[in-house]
């Protein structure tokens, strides 16, 4: 057993939450430098060109890359020999966005109760999914979320007679629908099987995986590329301007499921697609 302190918790969640917000991951990077000599209209190479504009911008001065900071999102893998001490796992996770948001100068945008629609003023709480693991360390993923792309996810309750094409058919469907409202180019993260809610998170990890980074199930590997080419030829664009690259990637995750049901959902992220890592 391994004592793990809320206050080490607390410190590196501020810090993920600065540094997600203030400059994206390699892979992001790369993947909209590599779009930007894919594209094949002018105004969407222009686009790509002020997206990296824009990175470089946030980098150099330390500011938000985009002005929804987003909702924290944590995947959080708690080692089964951890043994957390001086306070609550999840109080110290909240301690850390209300450090982060407010110390980071980033903008807090989380309202208590969904109607009433009051702002806690710190960006908490947080949405925190927890995983008991293996061994004695702490791993926290943030993922922040805006909510221009959020907005336009969607859950399909598919038969399981609509089989792999209608599970294409539903992913292309909901980034015709997201349309330009979801900031293209974007990643689209997919959860099949599952629940009505494990489809839902299965969708939202998917977005934590690196770009290029295809599943190791072979079908859904084919499918992933597939359906990226598909995306492509909507001819939505960049910023929704028209174009040949609409999607960055196409990230399928899977699970087991009921006889009687398909669940599928997607989960579509803009180019600021945010995520870091760390291990206590």
């Amino acid at each position: 057993m391994r004592d793990i302190s809320v206050s080490e918790i607390t410190n590196a969640v501020k810090k993920l939450c600065i540094d997600a917000n203030y400059t994206l991951s390699s892979d992001m990077e790369e993947a909209i430098c590599n779009a930007k000599n894919q594209e094949k209209s002018g105004l969407g190479k222009q686009i790509f060109g002020q997206l990296e504009e824009n990175l470089r911008i946030a980098k150099e001065e330390n500011i938000p890359i985009c002005q929804d900071t987003g909702m924290a999102v944590f995947f959080i893998n708690v080692g089964q020999e951890a043994h957390i001490v001086g306070g609550s796992i999840s109080d110290a996770v909240n301690e850390g966005v209300r450090l982060g948001y407010t110390e980071g100068y980033l903008r807090k945008s989380v309202v208590g109760d969904p109607l009433l629609r009051v702002n806690t003023g710190d960006n908490t709480p947080a949405v925190i999914h927890y995983d008991i693991v293996p061994g004695d360390n702490i791993e926290i993923t943030i993922a922040p979320k805006g909510f221009g792309s959020e907005n336009m996810s969607k859950i399909y309750m598919l038969k399981p007679a609509d089989g792999e094409e209608g599970v294409k058919n539903a992913i292309v469907q909901a980034v015709k629908d997201a349309g330009p409202n979801a900031c293209p180019p974007m990643v689209v993260g997919v959860g099949i099987g599952g629940t009505f809610e494990k489809c839902a998170l299965l969708a939202k990890k998917a977005l934590t995986r690196k770009v290029g980074e295809h599943s190791n199930i072979p079908y859904v590997k084919e499918m992933e590329e597939e359906v990226l080419g598909r995306i492509n030829k909507t001819g939505i664009g960049p910023g929704g301007l028209g174009g040949t690259v609409t999607a960055l990637a196409v990230n399928i995750n899977t699970y087991a499921t009921h006889i009687a049901g398909l669940p599928v959902a997607v989960n579509i992220c803009c180019h600021v697609n945010r995520h870091r890592s760390i291990t206590i």
